[in-house]
Order: C-alpha cells, then structure tokens, then sequence
C-alpha cells in the first residue's frame, strides 16, 4: 500500500512546524540543568550554616544569613516549576501537532496558543531567576 502524499506533505509540515518548538524544548532542557545546580549551591550553603555550632561566636553572626538564603531558594524553586511547566507545555505542544496531523484536522490555533503559553512561562521563569540573581548580587554572601 503506497501512502497518500497529502498526509505526506502534511507529516513534512508538522514536522518543519515541530522545529522551533523542539528548539525550545532543549533550551528549557538546558536551562533547567541550570536552575537544580544553582538551587543546589543555595541549599549545600544554607546546610553549611546550619552546622555552625550555637556556641562559635566568631562564625554564629553568618547564620543570620539563612533567612535570604531561604528566600532565594523559594525563588529558585519558582523558576523551576515555571521552567519544567514551560517543557511539558512544549511537549504538550508537539504532541498535539502530531496527533493533529494523523487526525487530519487543523491545529495551528492550539499549537500557537500553548506554544505562546509555553514562552510566557518560560519568561516568568527568567524574571524569577533576575529577581534571585538581584538578591544575591545586594547581599554578598560572607563565607567563614
């Protein structure tokens, strides 16, 4: 059986649309790996402080460091769920375009508005990620 070459010309198209979202995709991908580590260093430095004895009155004064700390943590994990709402969006994104393209139906409305939802997040997560970034440019952290 000899495929039909509209749904073949309509696969090539899905997947020439599939190009930027797939692109988008990676940078969540990548951009994510950045968001962990940096949540990663927030978190070991906050456990650092936290095993500073009560009674070392030299290191003690670092501790009240932990409440910005914290705060910055929260903002982290913000960018993050903003982040991975983005990639599943985009997944989401390319999913339904193929499913669409195997229907036969249009999909270029759906697809355009969750790949604009998908960048709104994308973007609320890069504002968040600015917001810890200031914090932590103001208030140098003071390491023992």
């Amino acid at each position: 059986m000899q495929p039909d070459v509209t749904d073949l010309s309509q696969l090539s198209q899905v997947i020439s649309h599939a190009t930027a979202p797939a692109f988008l995709l990676g940078a969540v991908a990548a951009f994510v790996s950045v968001l962990i580590a940096r949540m990663g260093g927030i978190i070991d430095r906050i456990r650092s402080l936290n095993m500073i004895a009560d009674d070392n009155s030299p290191r003690t004064r670092l501790k009240s460091d932990i409440p910005r700390l914290k705060h910055r943590a929260q903002l982290m994990n913000r960018a993050i769920y903003l982040a991975v709402g983005s990639g599943i969006c985009t997944t989401v994104l390319v999913i339904l375009a193929f499913a669409s393209a195997f229907v036969g139906i249009r999909h270029e409305q759906l697809v355009g508005v969750l790949f604009v939802v998908a960048l709104g997040l994308l973007g609320a997560a890069l504002f968040t990620l600015a917001r810890e970034v200031r914090i932590a440019l103001n208030d140098f952290d003071d390491y023992a």
